[in-house]
């Protein structure tokens, strides 16, 4: 909870300093004299060659904004960032109402009225999942359709390189807090218990990753996730048990959003409509129009997550079982990764997003706040994929074909926030266990944390499952897993709102390196304002394209 409190007060100052910047900048830049005024109407003459005289102002006294102390710029301040104001008000009032709740009767409450108390924040998070599909995929299919194939492979290559390093960097960074700090020194008497462990076997989870990507049912990966189950076969009691690798072997479906077969096909799709060129763009105009149509729609629910939200914390705070697992062991694993957590979101992303583009990230993060609490409150990076998409073109005017294009896969196959969390959490039980892991095991951990993060898809704790692979690594049995699973249901909003800002991040990041490309394509105008791209894709005849 001190971590949630410094959160919301953190993103409450950055909004009240930009608030206060646009407002008044400095209440000493009220009473300033009119020497300033005078330097930002300074006029230069030039003579150009045929001897006329032109007269410029600077870029600097022309882009300065006039500040001023009146009620009416106060409240056009307040109206503009009215929505970030009310849904951290939404957090801290969630907290407030579930607090209240909790305490205000001595018996526990059942889990039909925590139902009620959240049955609002269920229908806002209904609403928002419901959006997810026409959005992966009719942004997708826009986004690559309506680039060149060749600058569509440089964002490509760029977003996938940044998600790598990214994620690479989380994982080391959660190997060195967890063995500097080590929080799992003891035994785990103390730790409370909780959930039950999965069966798995390491190479049928690797293996239903491409499995995953290609569905052979479109309309199935909308709704379900393929899985491989192993069943251990009877045996007598007097006959050895048999591994795992000679098991009986199940193929299921688990009711979950196939999101990496979805992403899979719509980029493909997209890829064949650019190819295509004039006889696919009445196929690309249709998912162009379902695009905008989905942000239409986003932009009217979006005003009502503040109370969304609200009731979601509300009867979260009722359903915790005990604040007390939060001290001891558990505690200082849960303040191990939610350090780790924030030393990555907020120091190791924005430096990385600094040296690359030259620009401080301080504005971009604070428009981005909408995103991060929605994060927080879904637990689902997917579930948050049309809120990142209205702060980012909206607020911070990334161009719709950077976003529409790396969003989605961002989505899919970066999890930073997970992959630390995964790091941490098998060093953690393996130091509960008293287990001296070696260097090719912390290596070996650091690698399977990685690949394990890439499949986790967007949806609440599918951490868990993946975190079976990186305990098998190193040997632990899966039952391990219910060490953590008290406080996974917390750790799991921190470490999705920190994936959300991995995104966020990286669509900028990317946009700054594309931004030379796309002025050549003519998406940006002279004054860096984004445009609507253009419907005419300049490519060959159809006879001429074909592969």
């Amino acid at each position: 909870m001190l971590f949630l409190f410094l959160f919301l007060l953190c993103s409450g100052a950055s909004i009240r300093y930009f608030l206060l910047r646009k407002v008044n900048g400095s209440c000493s830049d009220c009473g300033r004299s009119s020497r300033s005024s005078s330097q930002q109407q300074q006029q230069t003459v030039v003579w150009s060659s045929d001897g006329r005289t032109t007269t410029t102002t600077p870029a600097a006294a022309m882009s300065r904004p006039r500040f001023s102390c009146k009620p009416q710029d106060i409240k056009n301040a307040i109206r503009k960032n009215l929505l970030p104001i009310l849904t951290i008000s939404g957090v801290s009032g969630g907290i407030i109402l579930g607090i209240i709740l909790r305490y205000s009767r001595s018996t526990q409450w059942t889990k039909r009225e925590i139902m009620y108390v959240g049955y609002i924040g269920e229908l806002f998070l209904r609403a928002l999942k419901a959006l997810i599909i026409p959005l992966i995929v009719s942004s997708l299919v826009s986004a690559i359709g309506s680039l060149d194939l060749s600058l569509s492979k440089k964002i490509g290559l760029r977003a996938v390189g940044y998600y790598m390093t990214t994620t690479v960097l989380a994982v080391i960074l959660g190997i060195i807090l967890v063995v500097t700090i080590h929080p799992g020194k003891g035994t785990d008497e103390d730790i409370t218990k909780a959930g039950e462990g999965r069966t798995v076997y390491t190479p049928d989870l690797l293996m239903d990753l491409p499995r995953n990507l290609f569905p052979p049912n479109l309309i199935q990966a909308c709704f379900e996730t393929h899985k491989t189950a192993i069943v251990e076969p009877k045996i007598g009691e007097n006959d050895t048990q048999l591994p795992k690798s000679e098991w009986d072997i199940v193929m299921e479906h688990t009711r979950a959003l196939n999101i990496m077969g979805l992403v899979s096909f719509a980029t493909f799709l997209g890829l064949a409509l650019s190819k295509l060129g004039p006889k696919g763009k009445p196929l690309l105009d249709f998912f162009q129009s379902l695009s905008d149509a989905s942000m239409v729609i986003t932009s009217w629910l979006i005003w009502i997550s503040p109370v969304g939200i609200l009731f979601l914390v509300a009867s979260m705070m009722i359903e915790m079982e005990d604040f007390s697992v939060m001290l001891g062991q558990l505690g200082m694993y849960f303040g191990t990764v939610v350090l780790g957590i924030f030393i990555h979101g907020f120091v190791v992303l924005p430096l990385l997003y600094t040296l690359l583009t030259r620009k401080l990230p301080f504005r971009f993060l604070a428009n981005m706040t909408q995103a991060y609490i929605t994060a927080f409150a879904t637990a689902s990076s997917s579930g948050t994929l049309p809120v990142t998409f209205q702060c980012l073109e909206e607020k911070n005017h990334i161009d719709t074909r950077v976003t529409r294009f790396v969003i989605p896969i961002g989505a899919t196959i970066n999890m930073d926030g997970t992959a630390l969390y995964e790091a941490v959490a098998a060093i953690f039980i393996a130091q509960v266990r008293g287990m001296a892991l070696t260097i090719g095991q912390i290596v070996a951990i650091s690698i399977t944390a990685t690949a394990a993060a890439i499949g986790a898809a967007g949806i609440p704790q599918a951490g868990l499952v993946t975190m079976v692979m990186v305990l098998d690594v190193v040997g632990l049995p899966p039952e391990d897993m219910t060490l953590i699973i008290a406080v996974d249901w917390l750790l799991d909003r921190f470490r999705t709102m920190i994936n959300v800002l991995g995104d966020s991040i990286g669509a900028g990041l990317v946009y700054e390196l594309s931004k030379k490309e796309l002025e050549r394509m003519g998406s940006v105008n002279v004054n860096g304002d984004v445009e609507r791209p253009s419907n005419e894709i300049g490519m060959d005849a159809v006879e001429s394209s074909k592969m």
